[in-house]
């Protein structure tokens, strides 16, 4: 299995493929644009610009184009697209002559590999396999045969399926270790083959690991870098937030934004932060209202919310439904509805929970004055 580094590493990548596909078109990510095609999925082509160069939608996308990583693809195979090999049903009792019967099928698919007569020796596997499909062992071998057929989306299922009938499979780990370095995923392989070593050492996966690591090691510092650029992206978007904030809160017609004496929607955290600046600047009381559309309590107080404004037009109602502004939710750490949120000055001063209209009354004429 693969460790929390290297997962969060593979999802800052995916995260970072989803906003700029156009990453997948880089040379050196061919070999794993491939591997996405190979499994019916359609790459989107780079975007041009009217000049005819490339579109970046900033200068962090340009960052990470230009970061290649140089891969020792020697080895690398043109993924197997053939239609998946007979299984065993794994929750079958074998019997001691269909057990007794897939020994000697194995046994001449062993005659058959020394013979270098492959597609039989799969053949004669199968039988086994299908005879007894509780044995490791014979799909880690069909496994094997598959690698030496350079197919390995054929030889990754057979070491699954090894790797399912028996967790500790050494010769399972191993061989979906080799196949996955056949299609160039360095990580991937390194993983499997560091485990397979860790269970039963043999000198054929130090080999394999002495030119899968190099490139596996580029990999995880090259997805290290990533997530180094995509800190500094968000590091700049939060420092353009905050002198944009700075900036409306200079305004002197700021305030107008607010709308008083009427519900004031929040869609967004920094719509939010805008608004209760704006009210910080006049010393007013805010109410942030968080409400949800299947709430039912809500459907019952809503009505009332919506008559304060007319009734105290220097208090600035506002209101964010739970699930159009989660990131505004999360924030105020909101965990039932309705709740109400007295701020003042930027801090929170009071809440209430529920649909009490008597206790959300008698707050705001504590705090409105």
């Amino acid at each position: 299995m693969m460790d929390t580094e290297k997962l969060e590493d593979l999802k800052h990548f995916v995260e970072l493929c989803k906003e700029n596909p156009s990453i997948l078109q880089n040379p050196s990510l061919t070999f794993f644009k491939s591997f996405l095609e190979s499994l019916g999925a359609q790459v989107p082509p780079s975007v041009k610009s009217e000049q005819g160069g490339e579109e970046h939608h900033d200068e962090l996308d340009e960052d990470i184009i230009e970061s290649d990583v140089e891969l020792d693809n020697t080895d690398i195979v043109e993924p197997d697209n053939d239609p998946p090999q007979q299984m065993g049903d794994f929750i079958s009792e074998v019997t001691d002559e269909n057990r007794d019967a897939a020994q000697i099928s194995r046994a001449k698919a062993l005659d058959a590999i020394s013979e270098g007569k492959l597609d039989e020796a799969i053949s004669h596997l199968t039988e086994a396999i299908l005879l007894n499909s509780t044995s490791a062992i014979l799909y880690a071998t069909r496994a094997n045969v598959f690698i030496k057929l350079k197919k390995p989306n054929a030889a990754i299922r057979d070491a699954d399926a090894a790797l399912k009938v028996n967790p500790v499979s050494a010769k399972g780990y191993k061989v979906r270790g080799m196949a996955r370095a056949m299609l160039g995923l360095w990580k991937e392989a390194a993983s499997d083959l560091r485990v397979a070593s860790m269970i039963d050492f043999d000198e054929e996966i130090a080999e394999i690991l002495k030119k899968v690591e190099p490139n596996a090691h580029k990999i995880e510092e090259h997805c290290r870098k990533y997530q180094r650029l995509r800190e500094e992206k968000k590091l700049r978007k939060i420092e353009r937030d905050s002198q944009q904030r700075q900036a409306e809160s200079k305004d002197p017609d700021s305030t107008s934004d607010l709308n008083y004496g009427k519900i004031v929607g929040i869609h967004s955290v920094s719509e939010l932060e805008t608004k209760l600046n704006a009210v910080s600047k006049v010393s007013r009381l805010a109410i942030l209202y968080f409400t949800a559309t299947w709430c039912g309590p809500c459907r019952f107080i809503s009505p009332f919310y919506t008559s304060l404004p007319e009734k105290y037009p220097k208090v600035a109602f506002l209101k964010a439904d739970i699930d159009e502004a989660r990131d505004v939710a999360s924030r105020w750490n909101v965990s039932s509805v309705p709740a109400f949120f007295f701020i003042k000055n930027g801090k929170e001063v009071d809440k209430v929970v529920g649909a009490d209209k008597n206790s959300l009354e008698k707050k705001i004429a504590q705090y409105a004055g």
